[in-house]
Order: C-alpha cells, then structure tokens, then sequence
C-alpha cells in the first residue's frame, strides 16, 4: 500500500550534504518526492511510496549521515498523490508547514 509522508528534520542539517543524502536514499528505496532547505534551518521532505519504503527512509533520515546532526524530526502521513515521476531537490526555502 502506497503512503505520502511530510518530514521536517532540525539540527546541524543545512549546508552539509542532507539533500542528497535524502535524493540517494529516497532513489535506492523507489520513493517519489521532493527535499528542500528552509528559512528556518530546517530541511523538508515529501515523499511517497509504498508503507514498507517510506518507513525504511523516515529511519535512514532519523540517523542522517556523517556529517549532519539530527535533532528533531516531525513526520505527518497522508494519502499519496501520485504527482511526482522521481525524487527531487527544490531550491527556494519556504516557512510553510512549521
């Protein structure tokens, strides 16, 4: 079963890799989506896929890589769209959803 799922990452997460950390483990799990930087420090991701992957990637940006700090995480789940063809990297930050 296909979910969608909105993740808000804080902590040391801008300027060191995050975004595509996310873009390779979103691509390796099959997720469709988006990953941008925030005004806010903030990182942003939706992404959708089947319930089984999306877990998988939620666990993989709880941990983040080396070189990023997580320390908060806010997740909410909702029906998917089907709006995206691949996993993406948006430029532009944004404040909504915070």
């Amino acid at each position: 079963m296909n979910k969608r799922i909105h993740i808000l990452i804080g902590g040391s997460v801008h300027g060191v890799g995050f975004r595509m950390y996310a873009v390779d483990q979103a691509e390796d799990l099959s997720l469709t989506g988006w990953v941008r930087n925030r005004a806010d420090g903030k990182v942003e991701i939706v992404a959708e896929g089947e319930e089984s992957d999306i877990e998988a990637f939620l666990e993989r940006c709880r941990t983040g890589h080396d070189a990023a700090v997580v320390a908060e995480v806010r997740t909410a789940y909702s029906e998917p769209t089907g709006e995206f063809d691949s996993f993406t990297i948006r430029y532009g930050s944004s404040m909504q959803g915070s």
